[in-house]
């Protein structure tokens, strides 16, 4: 009897479907904590990012959302690539952190507003809800400013749900989100210490939320940024894709009257990536390339949202009352996916 169908398996698939969640945000993220405390080498938070990979991949095989989003179509050589470079640039951003607080405290007296003295995890909670807001933020505005959205494209035109999508990003838009995530903190005083910690919860971050594991987190899907409603914010459609912005949590999303979620709906390859664009660029550096070319320019109009409004009533999608402008005019957007 395979795993699959035993009565082992149910119970290692319960496990995964609701252990896999709190293992990955306390168990790697407490484990960074403790190390960072203990003075660790850096190299053991690479090692439980790797750890956090290795488990990735393995709820995703045991308990998947959509077992066709656990096949390569391509590109699996693409999300390496795309995931190296952008861990790489985050990881360098946390070597210059000491750098760059000893230049900003020089200059600005709020470099000593740091709560230095709270303990770790409560200096950690902070940095994650500082960063969650600048990064929240661009991506809001990268779906309403055409510039921003030829770089933020890249990441939409995935289709399929996993893992390493989060970090299939254009390096620039990386470093952007990165920039309005970590600038507040450092004109604050940001440690390197709280920085490193951050550094992980990111990529960590990015592996839960665009996970094909099928977990749940009962109500918590309501606040915390996952996977069951960042997948209405990959779907292929403008308005109806441009919903649940953040990377922490969807606190900014509740704000900005953007937040979506209907339990009742299932996705698959259909409803992914861009409508407007289905023949995106699917290879590394043709996508790191894209958004400077003239086909890289945002193309919303009458015949392209027509198009996008058939396929809403096609396949039962309904445009939420809301967009990016706060209008439930759509086709004010500057792109239609």
């Amino acid at each position: 009897m395979s795993l699959t169908h035993s009565p082992t398996g149910g119970a290692v698939r319960t496990v995964v479907r609701y252990g896999y969640a709190p293992l990955i945000l306390l168990g790697v993220n407490g484990g960074a904590v403790a190390l960072v405390a203990a003075d660790a080498s850096k190299l053991w938070l690479l090692g439980l990012l790797a750890t956090a990979i290795a488990l990735s991949f393995t709820a995703e095989r045991l308990l998947p959302y959509d077992r066709t989003w656990n096949t390569s179509q391509g590109d699996a050589g693409r999300d390496a690539a795309h995931s190296l470079v952008n861990e790489s640039l985050i990881l360098v951003s946390v070597a210059v952190v000491p750098l760059l607080a000893a230049v900003l405290s020089a200059t600005f007296p709020a470099a000593a507003l740091w709560p230095h003295a709270w303990p770790l995890p409560a200096q950690v909670l902070l940095a994650v809800l500082i960063a969650d807001a600048g990064i929240t933020l661009v991506h809001y505005a990268s779906h309403t400013v055409g510039a921003l959205w030829r770089l933020h494209a890249v990441h939409h035109s995935v289709r399929r749900f996993y893992g390493l999508n989060g970090l299939m990003k254009h390096p620039l838009h990386q470093m952007l989100e990165m920039t309005a995530g970590v600038a507040p903190l450092l004109l604050i005083g940001l440690p390197v210490q709280v920085a490193s910690v951050l550094a992980l919860a990111v990529a960590v971050q990015l592996l839960l939320q665009h996970s094909n594991a099928d977990y749940r987190v009962g109500a918590l899907k309501y606040v915390l940024a996952l996977n069951e409603g960042h997948r209405f914010h990959h779907l292929k459609w403008a308005g109806v894709g441009d919903v649940n912005f953040g990377l922490f949590t969807l606190l900014w999303d509740h704000l900005l009257g953007t937040f979506s979620y209907d339990p009742g709906r299932r996705f698959t390859s259909e409803v992914l990536g861009m409508a407007a664009k289905p023949d995106y660029p699917t290879a590394y550096l043709a996508q790191l390339a894209e958004p400077f070319r003239a086909s890289g320019a945002c193309h919303a109009g009458p015949a392209g949202r027509a198009a996008d409004v058939d396929d809403d009533h096609r396949l039962g999608w309904a445009r939420p009352p809301w967009g990016p402008s706060g209008r439930g005019d759509q086709a004010a957007l500057p792109r239609a996916r």
